[in-house]
């Protein structure tokens, strides 16, 4: 097998070449695609700019609403929840990202519930739902930062043959959904 060398004009056209075409696509391509810069406007056309994640200048200077007015303001509520006997129900509050509750829950005569607090974000379709604990018990106290916009709350088990009442207090920033 016999191989060529290549002349030194042959070997620098190539390098040149390859320079080039490597600079073309970093401002064709890299640019807008990793840092949201379309220097050539090449970027936008073929859908790039929008792979980096950038907002481009003219949306971020839209003002956006002060997300502090949209919260809801904190409140205290307490309900008697009744749980039939051999059934279970949810009772549910929605919470924006970053709304803060605090709770607590008990049974009226010391009975057993098996339980599971859970969430499901806003707009989801496939049935998808966090729980944060799952459990039998007949008092819970404690708080909750939402790590998503949904609604959040309880799904109580009454596996007894009587009903059983459930006395559910809460502080913070929600909307009360309700039974579900």
């Amino acid at each position: 097998m016999e191989h060529t060398v290549q002349s030194k004009k042959t070997l620098f056209k190539a390098t040149a070449s390859a320079a080039i075409l490597a600079v073309f696509i970093f401002f064709v391509a890299i640019l807008p695609a990793e840092f949201g810069t379309d220097p050539t406007g090449l970027g936008k056309l073929m859908g790039l700019i929008q792979l980096s994640g950038q907002v481009p200048a003219a949306q971020a200077a839209i003002p956006k609403a002060d997300t502090a007015k949209q919260r809801q303001p904190d409140q205290k509520n307490s309900v008697d929840i009744s749980i039939p006997a051999g059934k279970g129900l949810e009772y549910k509050f929605y919470l924006s990202k970053g709304d803060a509750m605090r709770y607590g829950w008990s049974t009226k005569d010391g009975e057993l519930l098996f339980f599971d607090f859970h969430g499901e974000p806003q707009g989801d379709t496939t049935g998808y739902f966090e729980s944060y604990t799952i459990s039998t018990a007949k008092t819970v106290r404690g708080s909750f930062t939402a790590t998503f916009d949904g609604s959040h709350g309880w799904y109580w088990k009454n596996k007894g043959l009587y009903d059983v009442v459930v006395t559910l207090q809460t502080e913070g920033s929600y909307k009360i959904i309700g039974i579900k």
